[in-house]
C-alpha cells in the first residue's frame, strides 16, 4: 500500500474513533474506492459503513455493506450480513427507537490518565451509557501484514441482542492490519429469578485462618533469618558486637503488629495507593455516567445488608482491573481502573462491582488486604533495587545489586504464594454472589473475558507486565498470566474452544496448584449452570463430554513430586527390615535408624528417580520434520487431552516482549507475541553466553522449544534466534539433569550417614 494511503487510512481511522465522521468519511473514501489497496480497502470500506451510519447517511452503508457481503473473506461476509440486517431495521419507523449505537471508545491508545471518549451521537440514534467489545478475524491477511485485532465497540440494548458488530481503528505501526470480530451471544438476564441455594461458607472461612496463620508463619521465619543473618555477620566483623535484641523470639510482636495492620490497613493502603499508582476518589455520579446499574446494585445491596456505600476510588490504568480492600464492610474501598470502564458495558461493570460485594459479605477482603499491605512495600522496594541496578554501570558492582533484587522479588514471591489457595477459592463465591445479585450470569462472563482481552492488550501496548498488573494481581478479577493466550486468541479461536481444556481435562485442577486465579473456563462454566437453572440462554456453550487422557501420563507427569510419597514408603520399609536385623541379632544399625533424618534422605533419592524417569518424555528430540509452526498454535491450544508431559516441538516467528534490566535478570516476565497471540515463554540462563535473553526484548525472534498445555499455556525456550543469527540457549534439560544428580547425592549422604 502506498505511503500517503496508508496515511490517508490512518488519519481516517483517528478521526473515526474520535467522532470526527465527515473527516472520516472525507479520508476514506478514496481509498475504500481504489481497486489497488486490499485489505486497506476493506478496512476504509468497513470504516465507512460506521461513520456513514453515525451521519444518518443509513443508504450509503447500507450500498457498502452490500458490496462487502460479496467479499472472498468469509469473516468479513458475515460481519457485512450482519450490519446490512441491523441498518435495514433502522429504516423502519416504529424500530428507529430502539437502536444500536455505534461508536468507538479508547482502549488500546488510552493512556493512564485519559478519559473515555464518548463521540457524539446523532438525532436518529438512542444514547446508551455504554459500549459493547466485538472484534473479528480473517485468515485472508498478506503476508507483509502482521495478524492482530483492531477493535471496536457496538452498543447493545436488551434483547433481542444487536447482530452489528465493528472495530476500532488503530493507528501505531504495528496495528495499521485487518480488522476481526468476536461475536458476542449479548445472551440475557433474568427478569425475575430464584434466589439460588446458600453456599457452604465454612471452606471459605477456614481457608481465610489459614492464610493468615500460614502468612504469619513465613514472615516469622524470614524475620528469624534475617535476624540471625546480622547477628552472623556482627559477631564475624571486627570491634562490633550482636544485637541482644535480634536473639529474642519475634512470635508475639509480629502477632500484634499483623492484628494491628489488619485494623489500619484501608487507611495505610489508601496512602499507598496514591503514592505508587496515582488512586484518587472516584464519585459517585462519576460512576453513574459509566453505569447507572452499578449505582443502583451498590446502594440496594448496602441497603439491604445495612452498610454504607464502600468508599470509592479509581486507578489511572488502561489495564481493566478492580480490587476491594479493609478491614470491615463500613470501611472498604473499591478500586477500579479506568481501563475498566472504558472497556466494559453498563450491565458488565454492574456484574463486577458486584463480585467485589461479594468479598465483603464473605470477609475474605481482611485477609487480602493484609497481604496486600505486607506484599507492595516489598514489590516496591524490589523495583527501587531493580531501578538501582539499571543505573550502576560496572558488572562488578551490579552482580550483587541483581543478587539483592532476586532476592527480594523471591520474598515476594514466598508471601503472595501464602495466599493463592484462598486467592482461587474466594472468586468462585463472588462470581455466585454477583449472579445472585444482579440476576445477569451472563454479562459477568462477558465482562471476565473482556478483562483479559483488554489485560492483554494492555501488555501487548507496553510490551511488557506492568509494575500494577503484577503487584495488584492476587486481588484482581482475572490474572495478567491467564489473560496473555485467553486475551489474544480469540481472532483465531473461538473460546468455548480455548476454553475446553479448563472444563474437559480430567487432571486440569492439578495445574492449578501455583495459580493466582482459578481456570476461567471452570469459573464460566459455573455461571453458565446459574444461568440454566434460570432458564436463560448462555453466553458460551460448553460440550458436555471430558476428555480422554491416559493416566500414565498424568503419572509420568507428576514422577518426580510421586517419588516424594513412594520415598516415605522405602523409608518406611527399610526401617522395619532394620528393626527385623537388629531384633534377630542379624545387623545392627541402630545408631542410623534412631536418628530420624535418614528419612529426608529417602524422599531426596525418591525425587531424583521420579526426576530422571521424566526427563526424556520433557524434552525430548527436536526433529525439523515434527516441529510445529505458528498455524498450529490455536490448534494446540485447543487440545482438551493435552498434558504438559506432551512436550510439542515448536518453532515460531514473532516478537520478544518482557521487561528490560535487572527486573528481569530471572526472566520472570518472558513473553512471546506471535500472530496467533500472546504465549509465556520459561527461559533458563547459561552463564558464559556472550548474548543476553534481555538483549533480544522488543527483536522480533525465532523461539524453538516444547510447547506445554496447562492452566496457563507456555513454552519451554531450546533457543532464541535473531535474524542476524544470534542464538540463546536455555539447557532445561541439563538443569533437570544437574537437580535429579544432586538430590540424588544428597540423599545418599544424608541416607548413609545419618
Amino acid at each position: 500500500m502506498p505511503s500517503h494511503a496508508k496515511s490517508s487510512l490512518e488519519a481516517g481511522l483517528v478521526a473515526l474513533k474520535q467522532g470526527n465522521y465527515q473527516t472520516a468519511i472525507a479520508q476514506l473514501e478514496p481509498i475504500a474506492s481504489s481497486q489497488n489497496n486490499g485489505t486497506a480497502s476493506l478496512q476504509a470500506q468497513v470504516g465507512l459503513v460506521m461513520a456513514y451510519a453515525r451521519t444518518g447517511e443509513v443508504p450509503k452503508a447500507i450500498a457498502i455493506s452490500q458490496n462487502l457481503i460479496e467479499s472472498n473473506n468469509p469473516q468479513v461476509q458475515e460481519w457485512a450480513t450482519r450490519a446490512l440486517e441491523h441498518l435495514t431495521k433502522r429504516k423502519k419507523p416504529d424500530q428507529e427507537s430502539k437502536n444500536v449505537e455505534t461508536g468507538f471508545v479508547a482502549f488500546e491508545n488510552s493512556t493512564p490518565d485519559s478519559p473515555a471518549v464518548t463521540p457524539p451521537v446523532t438525532p436518529t440514534l438512542e444514547e446508551k451509557p455504554k459500549d459493547q467489545v466485538i472484534e473479528t478475524k480473517s485468515d485472508d491477511i498478506p503476508p507483509m501484514v502482521p495478524l492482530t485485532r483492531l477493535k471496536a465497540t457496538v452498543a447493545t440494548p436488551p434483547p433481542p441482542p444487536a447482530p452489528l458488530s465493528g472495530f476500532m481503528g488503530s493507528v501505531t505501526r504495528t496495528q495499521a492490519k485487518l480488522f476481526g470480530v468476536i461475536y458476542w451471544r449479548q445472551a440475557q438476564r433474568a427478569r425475575a429469578w430464584q434466589p439460588l441455594r446458600k453456599p457452604k461458607l465454612i471452606p471459605l472461612r477456614l481457608l481465610s485462618a489459614g492464610t493468615f496463620i500460614a502468612l504469619f508463619w513465613v514472615m516469622r521465619e524470614i524475620l528469624k533469618l534475617a535476624m540471625g543473618f546480622i547477628n552472623q555477620t556482627l559477631v564475624k566483623l571486627p570491634y562490633l558486637e550482636p544485637l541482644q535484641l535480634l536473639y529474642r523470639d519475634p512470635t508475639k510482636l509480629l502477632l500484634i503488629v499483623l492484628v494491628i495492620l489488619i485494623g489500619v490497613s484501608p487507611w495505610l493502603l489508601d496512602l499507598l495507593m496514591a503514592k505508587l499508582y496515582g488512586q484518587r476518589e472516584f464519585p459517585k455520579d462519576v460512576l453513574n455516567t459509566h453505569s447507572r446499574e452499578a449505582v443502583r446494585v451498590l446502594q440496594r445491596c448496602c441497603q439491604q445488608r445495612h452498610w454504607p456505600l464502600p468508599k470509592l476510588r479509581i486507578l489511572p490504568m488502561a489495564a481493566p482491573i478492580i480490587l476491594t480492600y479493609g478491614s470491615l464492610p463500613r470501611n472498604a474501598r473499591i478500586v477500579v481502573s479506568q481501563g475498566l470502564l472504558e472497556q466494559l458495558a453498563d450491565d458488565e461493570i454492574a456484574t463486577i462491582y458486584a463480585t467485589q460485594l461479594g468479598h465483603i459479605a464473605h470477609w475474605d477482603f481482611a485477609v487480602m488486604s493484609l497481604l496486600l499491605l505486607v506484599t507492595l512495600p516489598t514489590h516496591q522496594l524490589y523495583q527501587q533495587v531493580s531501578e538501582l541496578g539499571d543505573k550502576i554501570s560496572a558488572k562488578i558492582w551490579r552482580w550483587p545489586v541483581t543478587i539483592l533484587a532476586s532476592l527480594i522479588y523471591g520474598v515476594w514471591c514466598l508471601l503472595t504464594g501464602t495466599a493463592l489457595w484462598l486467592s482461587r477459592l474466594r472468586l468462585y463465591y463472588s462470581d455466585r454472589v454477583a449472579a445472585e445479585i444482579t440476576g445477569n450470569p451472563n454479562a459477568l462472563i462477558r465482562a471476565l473475558l473482556k478483562i483479559a482481552i483488554g489485560i492483554a492488550a494492555d501488555v501487548e501496548k507496553q510490551e511488557h507486565t506492568s509494575w500494577q498488573l503484577e503487584s495488584l494481581n492476587l486481588l484482581t478479577p482475572v490474572s495478567h498470566q491467564q489473560s496473555l493466550s485467553l486475551g489474544t486468541i480469540a481472532s483465531n479461536l473461538s473460546f468455548e474452544s480455548f476454553l475446553k481444556w479448563d472444563t474437559a481435562n480430567p487432571y486440569r485442577r492439578w495445574f492449578t496448584i501455583n495459580n493466582s486465579h482459578p481456570l476461567m473456563g471452570d469459573r464460566i462454566e459455573r455461571l453458565c449452570q446459574i444461568a440454566r437453572h434460570w432458564h436463560l440462554d448462555t453466553e458460551l456453550h460448553f460440550a458436555s463430554e471430558a476428555s480422554k487422557v491416559k493416566r500414565q501420563s498424568f503419572l509420568l507427569q507428576i514422577a518426580p513430586w510421586l517419588g516424594i510419597p513412594l520415598g516415605v514408603l522405602f523409608a518406611a520399609l527399610v526401617w522395619l527390615t532394620w528393626q527385623l536385623a537388629f531384633a534377630l541379632k542379624f545387623l545392627n544399625l541402630k545408631w542410623i535408624y534412631e536418628d530420624w533424618s535418614f528419612i529426608t534422605g529417602c524422599l531426596l533419592i525418591g525425587f531424583s528417580i521420579g526426576t530422571v524417569m521424566r526427563i526424556n518424555s520433557f524434552f525430548p528430540d527436536i526433529k525439523p520434520a515434527t516441529v510445529q509452526t505458528d498455524d498450529s498454535l490455536p490448534n494446540l491450544l485447543s487440545d482438551p487431552s493435552a498434558l504438559p508431559i506432551d512436550s510439542i516441538s515448536v518453532r515460531l516467528v514473532g516478537k520478544l516482549l518482557g521487561r528490560q534490566g535487572t527486573s528481569n535478570s530471572l526472566a520472570q516476565d518472558l513473553i512471546f507475541q506471535s500472530s496467533a497471540g500472546l504465549v509465556k515463554l520459561h527461559h533458563i540462563s547459561w552463564l558464559g553466553q556472550s548474548v543476553n535473553h534481555q538483549d533480544l526484548i522488543g527483536r522480533q525472534i525465532i523461539v524453538t522449544g516444547w510447547f506445554r498445555r496447562g492452566a496457563t499455556p507456555w513454552i519451554d525456550i531450546q533457543t532464541l534466534e535473531t535474524q542476524s543469527g544470534k542464538t540463546i540457549h536455555s539447557p532445561h534439560p541439563i538443569w533437570s539433569t544437574f537437580l535429579a544428580v544432586a538430590a540424588q547425592a544428597w540423599g545418599a549422604y544424608v541416607f548413609l550417614t545419618g
